[in-house]
């Protein structure tokens, strides 16, 4: 059976997924859904598109954590003032 390219490019991006931790998958899963969807409908580019989405929902992800960090650390100090 000869595998195809999209085959082995499916088969190494969920491979390379599956291996990311848990810590860092945050917003790498719903981007690589959203970007393969996307990727998908812009002329059948669904594994990179997947991949870029992946890319994306974890720098979004990662400056939610920081802003939620500032938050908490400015109540904190809100808290310590009174």
């Amino acid at each position: 059976m000869k595998a195809s390219p999209t085959r082995i490019a499916l088969i190494a991006t969920t491979l390379a997924l599956a291996s990311i931790g848990t810590a860092n998958a945050a917003g790498c899963l719903k981007g690589a859904v959203v970007g393969g969807v996307a990727g998908h409908y812009a002329g059948h580019h669904a594994v990179v598109g997947a991949v870029g989405g992946c890319v994306v929902g974890r720098h979004i992800a990662k400056q939610h954590a920081q802003q939620q960090a500032q938050q908490q650390a400015a109540q904190r100090q809100a808290t310590q003032a009174q």
